[in-house]
């Protein structure tokens, strides 16, 4: 039987490294006679003093320093096999975020491709704004995200998807709803609702530099979250928005979609994001996503 276990060579390692027994009980989170009792274990087991201890300092034996990188090693190897057993293992789920920046209908195709291409696998859906998914993917919490680009990933893995142009959401009464296009100018005196910086900043800073560059300053209405709302107060004059194509798929009694010339320049790119350890369908969720939502 090894007189090494995992355990000790953890306690040993985390001692070895901070040279401090206080310290080492801190970062394990257990309190410093269980460490030192464990130390004294090690090096009965091994035969030999691992530690030399006085009352002002800690130090390494050359058999503490012989000893730590092979610790390391051990430990690293241990845990890269966890890892490549737990990758062979089909997960039974699939954790799928959608961004709220697009009509959620505009990714119906998609989610029922993957749960016919996946019977076997539970699709879990989450809608959030799009740095909230990549907060998800950085805790684990979900598997994958499409996201309105321009997002900060943090850089994770990220493949371009497709892309929607902007267009105008306007009250059908409205004097400018009688055309079949509209440009920055043409609404430039009207009020516009736009969504708040902290839902989406770095797509916001990617807006609002081409409202510069086009001398588009009118007032800006905060936009409400849910976007029924934000229709209803379009159709009764309160103000037009800017809105991704897919939002055509909204029907409201007074309202009327417009092309904006500008729109192409100002277009929302939709991007599949992934976690640092891709999902074993990550691949095939790609070619799905890159299918169905394309322009």
């Amino acid at each position: 039987m090894s007189k090494i276990n995992t355990h000790l060579l953890q306690i040993f390692v985390v001692t070895a490294q901070t040279l401090n027994f206080r310290l080492a009980a801190e970062q394990l989170h257990i309190t410093q006679p269980p460490l030192s009792r464990a130390i004294h274990n090690l090096e009965q087991r091994l035969g030999v003093k691992l530690f030399l201890r006085d009352t002002q300092s800690v130090q390494l034996t050359a058999a503490g320093k012989l000893l730590l990188p092979r610790a390391l090693a051990i430990l690293a190897m241990l845990d890269d096999t966890e890892k490549l057993m737990a990758s062979l293992v089909e997960p039974s789920h699939l954790r799928l975020g959608l961004t709220t920046s697009v009509e959620a209908g505009s990714f119906s195709k998609l989610t029922h491709a993957v749960a016919t291409a996946l019977p076997g696998i539970t699709v879990e859906l989450t809608y959030d704004n799009s740095p909230k998914l990549v907060a998800a993917i950085k805790s684990g919490r979900i598997d994958a995200a499409v996201i309105a680009m321009p997002t900060r990933t943090l850089d994770f893995p990220v493949q371009p998807l497709g892309q929607q142009a902007m267009m105008v959401a306007i009250a059908s009464k409205h004097p400018l709803a009688s055309r079949r296009q509209l440009s920055l100018a043409d609404i430039a005196s009207e009020p516009v609702y736009h969504f708040e910086r902290a839902r989406q900043p770095a797509f916001f800073d990617y807006c609002h530099e081409i409202f510069r560059h086009h001398h588009f300053a009118p007032r800006f209405l905060l936009e409400p979250n849910d976007h029924h709302v934000l229709l209803s107060d379009i159709a009764a004059g309160k103000g037009l928005a800017l809105l991704p194509a897919s939002f055509k798929a909204l029907r409201l009694h007074g309202v009327s979609y417009r092309k904006l010339k500008e729109g192409d320049e100002l277009a929302l790119k939709l991007a599949l994001i992934t976690g640092t350890t891709a999902h074993p369908q990550a691949d095939l969720l790609f070619d799905l996503a890159t299918k169905y939502l394309q322009a």
